[in-house]
Formats: C-alpha cells, sequence, structure tokens
C-alpha cells in the first residue's frame, strides 16, 4: 500500500546565511522515503524514522536559488501528496533571502488552544493564526512574515477539548488519573493532529518557517515551578509516562525543526535515531536522561537571520530548584547564553530574546514573585514558607521574578548587550504565558545601555483570560499595584531589582499576534487583534490595534 501523509509538511529552517538550504518536517503513515521538490531544481529526499508506531522525517532540501520563492511539493515513496488534490489554499513555498538581505519581518505570540468549536461558535474567540493564514491565502500579494516564531503552549496537554476528551474516553477510563489530560505518547500525537491539522493553519506552516520553544502548558500548568512541587508529581503514578512522552514528543515535532541542517549532522540523537528500524527506546532514554538531569541536554537556540540574531531560551525543563540555590538556568546554561548573546556583537543590528516567560510583568506580579521567593526560601521561618509554597502553586508565581538572581543576571546581561560602541539597535524580549500583550521598557539604575531595550509580550493566540485576571493585570501596572507590590518587598525583607521599569504599550486582551519589521538598524512594532466580526468562526479578521516605531534607524 502507498504511503500517506499524516501530518504536515511543516516548513522549518530556512537558510539566512547560504539562502539555498531548508529542511520541511512530515509525518508519514508508514515507512517509506520522503521528498521534497521545487520548482527551481532544489530538493533533498531521506527515509522516515520511527517513534512509537509513528514515522516522520525532516527533510533537508538543498539547491535553492537565494533571492527567490519557490513552489514545492511532497512525495512519499516516489508518489505525490501534497499539495492535496484538490488544494483549497495557495501552493505552499520555500522563501530564501537575498545574499546581504537586512529586512526581516518576525511574526510572534504564544498560548494557542487549538480546539475547533463544535457548533459553528468558538468557545475561546477567532484564532489569531486563523486569521492571519486567511489573510495571507486570500491575497497573493500580502507581505508574508520571514519567519513565525511560537514562544510556548504549542499543545495543552493538561487542558483538552471536548472533542479530544472524547477520543480519549474510548482508549481508557477518564475516572482514573490524569483523567481528562493526555497520558502518553500516542495521546499527544493526537494533540498535534488536532492542532496541525487545522487547514488554514496547516497551509500557513507549510509555507512560513517556524522557531518554538515549549512553555509549561506543552507539559503540565506550572511545569517545573519548585523542588516540592516536582517531589510531588514523581509520587503520582501517572507522572513518569507523562514527562517522557512531553519531552519525546517536544523532541520530534518542535525541537528537531528549530535546529539547522549543520546542527542536526551534529546530532548524536537524531543519528541514532535513524540508524534502527524504532528508536522508540532510544528517544525515551534520552528523555528520561534529560528529566533526572536537565543539564545533560540543551533545548535554547540560537539563529541569525542577516543581521538580526535570535537567541531562544528554554525556561522551562532547565531550571535549578533546590533551595537557596533556584535559578532559571544552571551555570553551563549561563555561559552558553553569555556566549550567543555577547559574541560578535558589532555584526548584530537586532538582538531578540526569546522567552516563554516575560522578563518584565507587572510591579504587582513581580513583587509578588520576588515576596513570595523569599518567604519560601524561609526568611520568615517554617510556617511561611509552608504557606508560601501552596501559594506559589495555586497563584502560579514561577516567572523570571520568582527567581530574583536570575532576573537580575539577565537585566545586567541585556545593558552589556545593548552598550558600547558596537551595540545593536535594539534588544527585544519577546515573550508569550500571560495572556495579554504589553510593551515595557526598563529604566536603569545605573549608565543605560546604548540600544533600546524593550519587554515585548503577545498572548495569548487562540485562549481565554478570566474577567478577574484582566481587572488584577491593569491594577498590577497601575500605581496602586506598585503601593502594595512595595508593601509585599518589606515583608519579604526583599531588595529593589536591579531595574525598574515601565508599561509603554497595553494592556491588550484578546487573541491576537505581534509582528517586529526590522530593516537596516530601524525596527517598527505592529500588534494585530482577531476581531470577531459576525457569529461564526470565519467572521473574523486581523485587526491592527497598536504599531510604533521602536528605532528609525539614525
Amino acid at each position: 500500500m502507498a504511503a500517506g501523509l499524516r501530518l504536515g509538511p511543516v516548513l522549518r529552517y530556512v537558510d539566512w546565511e547560504r539562502g539555498d538550504r531548508a529542511t520541511v518536517w512530515i509525518e508519514a503513515d508508514r515507512p517509506c522515503t520522503a521528498e521534497v521538490r521545487c520548482a527551481d531544481g532544489g530538493g533533498g529526499e531521506t527515509r522516515t524514522f520511527q517513534v512509537a508506531g509513528h514515522h516522520y522525517a525532516l527533510v533537508p532540501v538543498t539547491g535553492l536559488t537565494p533571492g527567490s520563492t519557490n513552489p514545492y511539493e511532497v512525495l512519499l515513496g516516489g508518489r505525490p501528496v501534497w499539495p492535496p488534490a484538490e488544494a483549497r489554499y495557495p501552493a505552499s513555498t520555500i522563501t530564501t533571502p537575498s545574499p546581504g538581505a537586512d529586512g526581516l519581518r518576525i511574526t510572534f505570540g504564544s498560548c494557542r488552544w487549538s480546539a475547533p468549536p463544535g457548533d459553528g461558535k468558538d468557545p475561546v474567540g477567532p484564532d489569531a493564526l486563523d486569521k492571519l493564514a486567511a489573510r495571507l491565502s486570500a491575497d497573493p500579494t500580502a507581505v508574508r512574515p520571514d519567519v513565525l516564531l511560537l514562544l510556548g503552549d504549542q499543545v495543552y496537554a493538561d487542558e483538552t477539548s471536548e472533542a479530544t476528551r472524547r477520543w480519549l474516553s474510548a482508549r481508557r477510563d477518564l475516572r482514573e488519573p490524569p483523567g481528562a489530560q493526555v497520558a502518553d505518547y500516542e495521546e499527544y500525537t493526537h494533540l498535534y493532529y488536532e492542532s496541525w491539522l487545522d487547514p488554514s493553519v496547516r497551509w500557513l506552516l507549510s509555507t512560513v518557517p517556524s522557531c518554538m520553544i515549549f512553555d509549561d502548558h506543552d507539559v503540565v500548568d506550572d511545569w517545573n515551578t519548585s523542588a516540592a512541587w516536582v517531589a510531588d508529581m514523581r509520587r503520582t503514578e501517572w507522572w513518569q509516562e507523562r514527562i517522557l512522552s512531553g519531552l519525546m514528543s517536544y523532541w520530534v515535532h518542535q525541537h528537531l525543526g528549530n535546529l539547522s541542517p549543520d546542527e542536526l549532522d551534529a546530532d548524536p540523537l537524531y543519528a541514532a535515531v535513524r540508524a534502527v528500524p524504532d528508536g522508540t527506546e532510544l528517544l525515551r532514554r534520552f528523555a528520561a536522561e534529560a528529566d533526572a538531569d536537565p543539564a545533560r541536554v540543551r533545548w535554547s537556540y540560537r539563529r541569525d537571520f542577516g543581521r538580526t540574531r535570535l537567541v531562544m531560551m528554554d525556561t522551562r525543563a532547565g531550571r535549578v530548584l533546590d533551595e537557596p540555590g533556584r535559578a532559571m538556568h544552571d551555570e553551563a546554561e549561563e555561559r552558553w547564553l553569555h556566549e550567543e548573546v555577547l559574541a560578535g556583537r558589532g555584526d548584530c543590528d537586532h538582538l531578540l530574546i526569546g522567552s516563554s516567560l516575560p522578563w518584565l510583568l507587572p510591579p504587582l506580579m513581580h513583587d509578588a514573585e520576588v515576596w513570595n521567593a523569599a518567604l519560601c526560601r524561609g526568611v520568615r521561618g517554617t510556617r511561611w514558607a509552608r504557606l508560601s509554597e501552596a501559594v506559589r502553586r495555586t497563584a502560579d508565581l514561577e516567572h523570571w521574578s520568582a527567581f530574583p538572581e536570575s532576573f537580575d543576571r539577565l537585566a545586567r546581561l541585556l545593558a552589556e548587550a545593548g552598550s558600547g560602541p558596537d551595540a545593536p539597535a535594539t534588544v527585544c524580549v519577546l515573550s508569550g504565558d500571560v495572556h495579554h500583550a504589553y510593551v515595557a521598557e526598563p529604566a536603569w539604575h545605573e549608565a543605560a545601555p546604548r540600544a533600546r531595550v524593550v519587554q515585548l509580550t503577545c498572548s495569548p493566540v487562540h485562549n481565554r483570560i478570566p474577567r478577574v485576571l484582566r481587572w488584577a493585570f491593569q491594577i498590577g501596572w497601575g500605581p496602586a499595584g506598585r503601593w502594595l507590590g512595595h508593601m509585599l518587598r518589606r515583608h519579604g525583607r526583599t531588595r529593589r531589582p536591579v531595574v525598574d521599569w515601565r508599561r509603554t504599550g497595553g494592556p491588550w486582551f484578546g487573541n491576537q499576534l505581534m509582528t517586529l519589521t526590522l530593516h537596516g538598524r530601524s525596527a517598527r512594532l505592529r500588534l494585530e487583534h482577531a476581531a470577531a466580526r459576525g457569529r461564526g468562526r470565519s467572521d473574523a479578521e486581523l485587526t491592527t490595534v497598536h504599531e510604533r516605531t521602536l528605532t528609525d534607524g539614525r
């Protein structure tokens, strides 16, 4: 029987240095040779590899013409399977940069709960990624992003849709833990089908390159909040299978595509999985080692887009959780971050730091997390420490500010990156997670860096925020929030952070995407909402709600 295309194609890496290479990810329904053929003669092929009965390929595409846009097709076992015979969307294309190109358009966001509405009404409002796809597919002349940054919660393992719950109930008894959450690798694959088989999103991912990083819901809410949290989870019967399956599925569906062809060639795990008939046990062993000793694995990565550098940070799996040495990253990861951020700054007009968690939060939220971290360390005694651990989990107090030393070290790193005669024009921290969008800018206690440093937060792509949290965020940014935060800091006997900051845009609520447009040393920001025009899912469009110049290039 001929092989069929189960999922994809997903265009992942496009080479901005050479302009002639790319990678395309697919899942087939059986072992086969996967091939990509481009209109200009470029292409490539590879054999699928197997994990847990599923068959995947990351096809290396070579021989592309720099500065071109080429339609491509996917063949499995020599038979064309993409585009579909009755294609509703334009051809999937690979666009390569011209030599010396200095223009870049990056669209980013996080938190996409992908469940389709069952009755024509979307339970969390129109999907911003759907609306972006609709606009681009309807207008061949529309300007497309050069890259899509998905900053966490690409799937929700702990908040499944009604359709997924029905599917799960046919496999197992949902009265047994973990209930209606996903339990194993097979159930994770269902989440990716639900998310990436959405027709418009499937087309968008096939034609716009993407960079991804996980956040907590890709595994479970508040993943790696504290050492006590991890200990409690490991005492459950279901957690081991969940964390191994979460890491395995992330490696297959998201992590591999973040790597360049050269990095893939040098990856011993990727080579080993491809070299055996079934890579399940190899990947499972890797996931177990990554969970037991996060220092053995690096999920962070760097991408260069001409004179724009992206350093994408893991802010979940690699945390150091033991008190009193809590840190967002261990020493080796911090050294890597310093090297990648600071190396060759003279070749960089814009530095982008991808962090699923915002560095700069509403001041009340920041101060509450610093206060809570101090109490959990025991500055007010063991009774307060026990109470504060419960508060930390209930209130999700586990962002950068819950790791005060790491917060300060990141502030110093950003200041150093933005200082000196060879500093980039902008240093932008791109984040999501908190289900609202805003722009915040630091006020430095010492000499300000030369670059403009900004926190750009955009979330969700497709989810909701309770009204009470909207009020809380609005208060958290205001004078009352700052006063209350000051009182919390006094009670926790904590010091001021090394920077202050203020909100210079927002807060905005709704399903939304941000886009950075970079030309030379100029940078412009746009925020778009998926605004409903009627009652149906299709009756919506992206509407610009904010636009500003960050730097004019002078």
